[in-house]
């Protein structure tokens, strides 16, 4: 197995921890994985949900949150931490400069284009990494911070169908099998970046996310030229993962027909685990409480559903939404970090050539 290399940052391991929020990853979850050698990455979604200021001052209490979790992963660990982004969030630039203040090694943003990242992480030593799920995105994002920063971007994720939570494309064209699968954007992607590459001097890595599950699925998207994986629902099932035990259980219990796309208020589908919230949502039965101003899409007089409320709930123990990948019906039991990945390593390492 190759190590990932991000600049001057070297993970042993090529696997990053995908960020799942609101609260399921933090620093727990993100600093076991760098502890294992891979890239540990904490949600920056909603982190100060547990703050007793949270609904009057959300955005400060935010901020304390997170610069609390940032610093409680430095102690648990001395690996690669990283932070998630939803590009897609009100107050996008206030906390993204808060966890570089805080000297985060990574900012991964999706959820919209991260068009002007390169502008909140110059002088500092902060790598950037933009999730896209097509080639088209990830040569219009170069385009961009070549045209506008005079650089590129220090790695991208690919993001396929199969992955949970948002969802990069069309809710009709996933349901009728018209987007292409992880393994035909991985190649579409490294064909895209290769001018600038070959401008810059530099290889980019490119990242493999969505419906990663086994050792031998890491092997096959590194034989495509990905120099590394994205998993996240792998490690929801484990010790180490920040959400409340029933949030695990709901993925151990789950049969295949229990993932489901979803709605989302952001404006992208999402996929998750079928419960008694998504009936609910699906019969139109659910209130609006409050509004956190959290998404810049969503309106609170039109929205099906506060997708924070529903994420906080679900996390906490509570009735709510469960995000979760295509696979998330084959975990079976809950492991510790470092037995998961020294499993996936020495089954991906029978297959890489």
């Amino acid at each position: 197995m190759n190590e990932l290399r991000l600049g001057d940052l070297v993970a042993r391991v090529p696997i990053v921890q995908g960020a799942m929020g609101i609260g399921v990853s933090l620093s727990g979850l993100a600093a076991a994985v760098a502890n294992a050698g891979g890239i540990g990455v904490i949600s920056g979604v909603q982190t100060g949900f547990k703050e007793p200021d949270f609904v009057k001052n959300n955005l400060e209490a935010n901020k304390r949150a997170m610069i609390a979790q940032i610093r409680r992963a430095r102690e648990l660990s001395d690996g690669i931490i990283g932070i998630n982004m939803l590009a897609a969030m009100n107050n996008y630039k206030e906390l993204v400069m808060t966890a570089i203040a805080e000297g985060i090694d990574l900012v991964v943003s999706g959820a919209g284009l991260p068009l002007d990242l390169p502008e909140l992480v110059k002088g500092t030593k902060t790598k950037i990494a933009p999730i896209v799920s097509s080639g088209k995105a990830a040569a219009l994002i170069s385009k961009v911070y070549d045209k506008k920063f005079g650089r590129t971007t220090d790695m991208f994720i690919v993001e396929g169908p199969e992955a949970g939570g948002h969802l990069g494309f069309k809710r009709e064209d996933i349901e009728s099998g018209n987007v292409k699968p992880l393994r035909e954007l991985i190649p579409e992607v490294l064909e895209a970046i290769k001018p600038y590459e070959e401008k810059y001097g530099v290889k980019i890595p490119v990242i493999a996310a969505g419906g990663v599950f086994t050792g031998k699925d890491i092997a096959e998207y590194l034989n495509l030229g990905a120099a590394g994986v994205q998993m996240a629902t792998r490690f929801v099932a484990t010790e180490e993962c920040d959400a409340d035990l029933s949030f695990k259980m709901a993925y151990v219990n789950a049969k295949k027909e229990d993932i489901r796309l979803v709605k989302s208020p952001v404006g992208m589908p999402g996929r998750a685990v079928n419960n008694s919230f998504t009936k609910q949502l699906d019969e139109g039965d659910i209130k609006v409480r409050r509004c956190y101003n959290c998404l810049i899409p969503c309106d609170p007089r039109t929205t099906p559903y506060c997708i924070s409320d529903a994420l906080m709930s679900s996390v906490s123990g509570g009735e709510g939404l469960v995000f979760a990948g295509s696979n998330a019906y084959r975990v079976e039991k809950i492991v510790k970090v470092q037995e998961l990945v020294d499993e996936l390593v020495s089954e991906a390492e029978q297959y890489v050539k």
